[in-house]
């Protein structure tokens, strides 16, 4: 006979088991700018609600909640974030929820630091930092605009994730040690920096039960530089000393970004070969000694960015955690990338609206196409033709290297040189609904021709 404690001690251990094969997700909770409701009680009203489907899609946005009168009047937008699940969607058992309640702030940089040494005759007063509070409403959406061929916004999340689990465990740093560095490198236009603050708009969301409030600190590395010898040294322990008073407020999160950090590190090597004067070396070193500082704070993390990695000091490349490559998009991550601006301008209206087929659907259409079968039923040959235009231009694109600021502006550029203003009418006197909108046929030849006219011109630079 099983005693009570017994079972109770079986059906524990049995609980554990199964938590331990539960995916993680993460659901997002957008707030009205005036919702005034408590995060807690709004956590706990979207569990609820949360819990009445079946299964959740991944990811996914959810509608119904405005059924729900607590959640209406505060509640903008609920989101089921990325899983590392590789189902694209999971029953409640399979599950474990992590909800994060969050209000986006709709102020730009709140504040900036100069470059100035207070002397009152230097005119170099150049901005040397700006400071904004995250979450911040101008950067939603931006990490789902973002598209990689590698999973490399999970692994950054992941590292963090990791920070967190070894600053929490008081692990010695004598024995294992970490900076809270990560430096991002590769060619113009792939997205570094967009990466970067799009991260710490997550990290914001993430960890907002850890922190009542998150800051971003971008730095302008061109503006480190004073045209005052031996100001710049100074500059840089000035800069990082407002930084330690804000990672001093341990209920804030600080993420620091030092865009094109080549522009300091070159300088101590031109000062090392005695070609730049010995102040940059100074500039180097003070920035190297701060980092160093920084790296005990468990409510920091330093990003960088670089188009020319080589050209960056190897004692900086020591110490970053995490040396990330981001490479041009791939044909899939271009074919994402297009998809996501034609399904942006076709609920817009300037295209009529059709059905797009994502990158799996677009794939398998490719696959029957090399075969030869037809077997495409008439209601998926429209959605098909337009998947797999969209895919051969993906490739023209690829084969062209084009980056991913020069793919999002294709679209403008397709309309202003091929489609014609005048043939797109929005919310004009005649508009209507049937009468809205390029058709796809004509945008897709007007992106075809904006390809070819991107190849000639990028020809003439060579």
């Amino acid at each position: 006979m099983v005693s009570s404690e017994t079972q109770t001690q079986l059906q524990q251990s049995e609980d554990k088991i199964k938590d331990l094969h539960r995916w993680t997700v993460h659901v997002e909770v957008r707030l009205k700018t005036r919702a005034s409701a408590r995060f807690d009680t709004v956590r706990n009203h979207v569990h609820t609600f949360i819990e009445s489907f079946g299964r959740l899609f991944l990811p996914s946005t959810l509608d119904g909640w405005e059924e729900v009168p607590e959640l209406a009047s505060s509640v903008e937008m609920i989101t089921v974030c990325e899983s590392p699940c590789p189902e694209s969607s999971l029953s409640m058992d399979e599950m474990n929820i992590q909800i994060h309640v969050y209000k986006p702030s709709d102020g730009d940089a709140f504040e900036e630091f100069s470059n100035s040494s207070g002397n009152l005759n230097d005119a170099d007063d150049t901005m040397a930092a700006s400071l904004c509070e995250l979450p911040n409403r101008s950067h939603e959406g931006l990490w789902d605009s973002l598209i990689y061929a590698d999973d490399i916004k999970m692994k950054l999340l992941d590292y963090i994730h990791a920070t967190i689990v070894f600053s929490d465990a008081n692990v010695d740093f004598n024995l294992v040690s970490w900076n809270r560095v990560v430096l991002l490198h590769g060619p113009p236009g792939t997205g570094k920096t967009s990466l970067c603050r799009a991260l710490a708009q997550k990290l914001a969301i993430r960890l907002s039960h850890r922190y009542s409030n998150a800051r971003l600190l971008e730095i302008n590395s061109h503006s480190l530089f004073s045209k005052w010898f031996s100001e710049s040294g100074k500059l840089v322990q000035r800069l990082f000393t407002s930084i330690t008073e804000l990672v001093e407020e341990e209920d804030g999160f600080v993420v620091v970004l030092i865009d094109e950090v080549e522009s300091l590190t070159a300088a101590r090597a031109g000062a090392m070969a005695g070609t730049e004067p010995s102040d940059g070396l100074r500039v180097v070193n003070a920035l190297l000694t701060q980092l160093d500082k920084l790296k005990q704070r468990k409510n920091v993390l330093i990003m960088a960015t670089s188009n020319l990695v080589k050209a960056i000091d190897s004692a900086f490349v020591d110490r970053a955690d995490i040396l990330q490559y981001i490479d041009l998009p791939s044909r899939e991550a271009i074919y994402e990338i297009l998809r996501s601006c034609l399904c942006e301008i076709m609920k817009k209206g300037i295209v009529a609206s059709v059905s797009v087929p994502t990158l799996k659907q677009v794939q398998m259409y490719e696959i029957v196409k090399s075969t030869g079968r037809s077997d495409i039923s008439e209601g998926q040959d429209k959605p098909r033709n337009v998947g797999l235009r969209l895919l051969a231009l993906a490739s023209a694109c690829r084969a062209q290297g084009m980056s991913g600021r020069a793919l999002r502006r294709l679209p403008v550029l397709a309309l202003a040189r091929n489609i014609g203003i005048g043939n797109i009418n929005i919310g004009g006197p005649t508009s209507s609904k049937e009468n809205q909108g390029a058709s796809v046929e004509v945008w897709l030849d007007g992106m075809e021709k904006a390809v070819k006219d991107h190849a000639k011109e990028s020809e003439k630079l060579i």
